[in-house]
C-alpha cells in the first residue's frame, strides 16, 4: 500500500518540475514585456535582472504556501488517500492546461488555474464522500473553504477591472504631463517622476518582497509598516534627489533605471506570489505523506488535519525551484512567443495584427468613439489643445527606422512596471494569490488605450485580441475546474491503475506537444514571412522586392505541388493544409498593401516611379494568390464532398504540367535569391512552352469529354484547374516582365 504513495510523491515531484517549466514559460510575460517592448536595455541585461529577481522572490515565498494547503478546502474533512488523489488530479491538469496555452502563445493565469483545479478536484471528492455517507449535497460547504475561496476568486476577477482602470488613468495623466518628448523635460520633472516611481517599486521590494527573506535588519519591516507614510515620504525625498543627481550630473537615463528596477521587482513578485502555483501542492503532499508514514494508521482513516497547521518551508526546495525557473526563463522559446502576444497588443505603431475583429470588438470600439465625441463637445477647446499637443509623436522617433522602433516608449514601460508592482505588492501583503498575469496584462492594455496606441487603424484588432485573451482566462477557470474534477473522479474509480495511467499519459502529452512545437518552429524558420518595403529609392525597392518575389514563388510552388498530390491521393488533410497556406500568403500580401501609405510617405521625392513599380508588384502577387486560392479551394471542396476522383489520364497530365512548372518556379526563385537578373529574360522565353503545355491538356480533355467522360463534377474541376494554372503562369510572367524592364531602366 505504501508503495503507491511513494510513487505518487515521486510523480508529484516530477510534475512540479514540469509545472515550473510550463508555468514560467507562460508567466514570463508578466515581467519581461515592458523591458522588451521599450528596448530600454539589451535582452541579455533584461534576462540577468529578471533572473536575480526570481531568485530573491523564490526565497521569500514561503508565506503563500498556505493557500495550496488549506486556502480552498478544509483538510480536516479529508483522509490521506483522498488528499493524494486531489493533489495528483490538480498537478496533472495544471501542466497539460498551461502547456496548451503556451503552444498557442496565449498568456493565461497560473493562479487561476491552480485555484480552480484545487476547487474542482476537492468538489469531486467531496461529492463522492457525501454520496457515500448519504448526506445532503448542501453539506459540501463543510468541505470547501467557501469564504476564503470566494475571497480569492473575487480578488482575481476584480484585479482585471482595477488594473485596467488604474493603468489607463495613471498613464493618461503621466503622458499629459511628460508628453512623448519626455527627454526634453526639465531635470526637476524627470527627478520627481523618478522619485515617485522608484518609491513605489521600493515599497514592494523592501516591505513586501524581502520581508520573508531574512536579509533586512530585525524590526525594520515592522517599523516601516507601522510608519508607512513617513517611510514613503522619506523614500520619495531620497529617490527624487538621487534621480536628480543621476539625470543632471551623471547623465544617466532615469527611465532606464526605473525599468531595470521595475523588472527586478515584478520578477520578484512573480516568484514570491506564483511559486505556490507550481510547488505548493507537491510540498503539501510531501508534508502529509511524512506525517502519515510515522502515524501507523491506514490511509483511508488518517485525517489530514496536519495541513491545517502552518509548516515551515524548506529553503533548499525553494532554491531548487528558483533555479528551475531561471533556467526555463533563459531557454524557453514558448516564453518568448507568449511575450510577443502581449507586446504586439501594446505596440504604439502598426504591426501585423494576429487577431481578427469580431462583433463585440467592433461594437465596443464604435461605442467608445461615440462617447469620446460626446466628451469632446463638452471640453473647452484650450483643454483639448493641451491634451492633443501632449500626444504628438516624439521628434526623435521620426529619425529612427520603423523596423528599429520600440513597441512603446520608456515612460509607458515605467508606468506599466510601477502600477503592476504596487498592485501585486498590496495583494501579496494580504496573502491573496492575485493573478500577476491578469494585473500586468491589463495594466499594459490600460496604458496602451490611454496612450492612443489603439487608433482607428488598429483598435478593432487590438480590442479583439484583448477579448480573446480574457476569454481564454475564463476558459482557463472552466477547463481547470472541469478537468481536475473529472480526473479526481477517474482516480477514485480506477484506483492505483488510473493514477499511474494518467500520470504517464500527461508525460506523453507534454513530449508530444514539445515535438510538435519544435517542428512548427523549424517550419517557421524555413518559410519566412514577406517583408514590408522600407527603402526610399527605386534601387532599394528592387532589392527588397526580390526577396518577396522569391519567397512568394517558393511558397506558390509548394502549395501548387501539395494540392495536386493531395487531389491525386484524395487526402482531405493535405488539401486543407494547402488551403491554409494560401490564406496565410494572402494575409501577408494584404498586410503589404496596407503598408502602401507609409511606404509612399517614406519615398524620396525623386523616386515616385518606385511607388508605381511597388504597387504593380503587389497587384501581381495578389493575382497569383487568387489563382492559387481557387486551385486549393476547388480541390479541397471536390475531395471533401466525396466526388469521383480524377481519372488516371487527368492526374498524369496534371503531373506533367506540375513538373514543368516546378522547374520554372525553382529557377525563378534561384534567380531572385541570387540577384541574377539577367536570367529573368531567359525565364520569360519559356512562356510559350508553358502555355502550349496547358493548352494541349485542355484540348485532350475536350476530346475525352465528348467520347468517354461521364462525371460533370470531375470535368468542371479539371477544366478549372487548367484554366487557373494558365492564369497563374500569365501572372508570374507579367511580374517577371515588369521586374525585367524596371531593372534594365535602373
Amino acid at each position: 500500500m505504501e508503495n503507491i504513495y511513494i510513487f505518487m510523491i515521486a510523480a508529484l515531484a516530477i510534475l512540479a518540475i514540469a509545472d515550473l517549466v510550463v508555468g514560467v514559460s507562460n508567466d514570463a510575460v508578466n515581467f519581461l514585456n515592458s523591458a522588451i517592448g521599450s528596448k530600454a536595455v539589451s535582452f541579455r541585461t533584461i534576462m540577468i535582472v529578471a533572473s536575480i529577481g526570481i531568485a530573491f522572490g523564490a526565497l521569500s515565498s514561503s508565506g503563500m504556501m498556505e493557500v495550496a494547503r488549506k486556502g480552498i478546502f478544509d483538510p480536516n474533512q479529508f483522509y490521506f488517500n483522498e488528499i493524494m488523489i486531489i493533489f495528483m488530479a490538480v498537478m496533472i491538469t495544471d501542466i497539460i492546461l498551461l502547456d496548451i496555452f503556451n503552444s498557442l502563445g496565449m498568456p493565461t493565469s497560473t493562479t487561476v488555474s491552480i485555484v480552480f483545479e484545487l476547487l474542482g478536484a476537492a468538489v469531486a471528492i467531496s461529492l463522492v464522500k457525501i454520496a457515500k455517507e448519504g448526506d445532503a449535497y448542501t453539506t459540501i460547504i463543510h468541505y470547501i473553504n467557501t469564504e476564503q475561496a470566494v475571497k480569492i476568486i473575487s480578488g482575481i476577477l476584480l484585479s482585471v477591472f482595477i488594473a485596467f482602470t488604474i493603468g489607463a488613468l495613471v498613464q493618461f495623466i503621466t503622458r499629459v504631463l511628460l508628453t512623448f518628448n519626455f527627454d526634453k523635460k526639465p531635470g526637476w520633472a524627470v527627478a520627481l517622476f523618478g522619485g515617485l516611481s522608484i518609491t513605489g517599486i521600493a515599497y514592494f521590494i523592501i516591505i513586501k518582497g524581502l520581508k520573508g527573506a531574512d536579509i533586512l535588519p530585525a524590526g525594520f519591516s515592522a517599523w516601516a509598516s507601522e510608519n508607512l507614510l513617513a517611510f514613503l515620504a522619506l523614500n520619495t525625498l531620497i529617490w527624487t534627489l538621487i534621480s536628480f543627481l543621476v539625470h543632471s550630473i551623471f547623465k544617466i537615463n532615469v527611465y532606464r533605471l526605473i525599468i531595470i528596477l521595475g523588472t527586478f521587482a515584478l520578477a520578484m513578485a512573480f516568484a514570491g506570489n506564483d511559486l505556490v502555483n507550481f510547488i505548493g501542492v507537491p510540498m503539501a503532499a510531501y508534508n502529509g505523506f511524512s506525517d502519515w508514514v510515522t502515524s501507523g494508521i491506514i490511509p483511508q482513516e488518517y485525517c489530514m488535519e496536519v495541513l491545517d497547521s502552518k509548516v515551515p518551508t524548506q529553503r533548499g526546495l525553494l532554491f531548487i525551484a528558483g533555479l528551475v525557473m531561471v533556467l526555463t526563463l533563459w531557454f524557453s522559446k514558448k516564453a518568448r512567443r507568449v511575450v510577443k502576444t502581449s507586446v504586439d497588443l501594446s505596440r504604439q505603431d502598426e504591426v501585423k495584427e494576429r487577431f481578427r475583429p469580431n462583433w463585440l470588438s467592433q461594437n465596443l470600439v464604435r461605442s467608445v468613439i461615440v462617447i469620446n465625441a460626446s466628451i469632446n463637445k463638452i471640453l473647452p477647446q484650450s483643454i483639448k489643445n493641451t491634451i492633443n499637443n501632449s500626444f504628438i509623436d516624439s521628434e526623435s522617433a521620426a529619425t529612427i527606422p520603423k523596423s528599429e522602433l520600440p513597441a512603446f516608449d520608456m515612460v509607458r514601460a515605467s508606468v506599466n512596471l510601477i502600477i503592476a508592482s504596487v498592485l501585486i505588492s498590496i495583494a501579496t501583503g494580504l496573502k491573496l494569490p492575485l493573478s500577476t498575469t491578469y494585473v500586468t496584462f491589463m495594466v499594459a492594455m490600460g496604458t496602451s488605450l490611454a496612450d492612443r496606441a489603439w487608433g482607428a487603424e488598429s483598435a478593432v484588432y487590438r480590442v479583439a485580441g484583448v477579448l480573446n485573451v480574457i476569454g481564454g482566462w475564463f476558459l482557463t477557470a472552466l477547463s481547470a475546474f472541469t478537468a481536475a474534477s473529472i480526473l479526481a473522479y477517474i482516480m477514485h474509480l480506477g484506483g492505483n491503475y488510473a493514477v499511474i495511467g494518467l500520470f504517464f499519459l500527461a508525460i506523453l502529452m507534454l513530449i508530444r506537444n514539445y515535438l510538435s512545437s519544435k517542428k512548427k518552429n523549424k517550419e517557421a524558420k524555413i518559410e519566412e514571412d514577406l517583408r514590408k518595403a522600407e527603402s526610399q529609392t527605386i534601387s532599394g525597392i528592387i532589392e527588397e522586392s526580390a526577396d518577396n518575389i522569391a519567397k512568394t514563388v517558393s511558397r506558390a510552388n509548394k502549395i501548387y505541388t501539395s494540392t495536386l498530390k493531395g487531389l491525386a491521393k484524395g487526402k482531405v488533410g493535405s488539401l486543407k493544409k494547402s488551403r491554409a497556406g494560401v490564406e496565410k500568403l494572402n494575409d501577408e500580401i494584404d498586410e503589404l498593401r496596407g503598408n502602401i501609405f507609409y511606404f509612399i510617405k517614406n519615398l524620396e521625392e525623386t523616386s515616385v516611379r518606385g511607388s508605381n513599380f511597388y504597387i504593380q508588384i503587389l497587384g501581381y502577387l495578389e493575382d497569383i494568390t487568387q489563382s492559387l486560392e481557387y486551385i486549393a479551394k476547388a480541390s479541397y471542396k471536390h475531395v471533401n464532398n466525396n466526388h469521383k476522383p480524377l481519372r488516371f489520364n487527368q492526374i498524369r497530365d496534371l503531373q506533367e504540367i506540375n513538373q514543368k512548372l516546378d522547374e520554372f518556379l525553382t529557377a525563378t526563385q534561384a534567380a531572385f535569391n541570387d540577384r541574377n537578373y539577367a536570367q529573368i529574360g531567359e525565364l520569360l522565353g519559356q512562356k510559350e512552352e508553358l502555355y502550349n503545355s496547358v493548352t494541349d491538356k485542355i484540348q485532350k480533355q475536350v476530346a475525352r469529354t465528348r467520347s468517354e467522360e461521364s462525371s460533370p463534377k470531375n470535368t468542371t474541376l479539371y477544366f478549372g484547374l487548367l484554366l487557373e494554372t494558365k492564369d497563374l503562369i500569365e501572372e508570374i510572367m507579367n511580374l517577371l516582365d515588369l521586374y525585367h524592364n524596371e531593372h534594365q531602366d535602373s
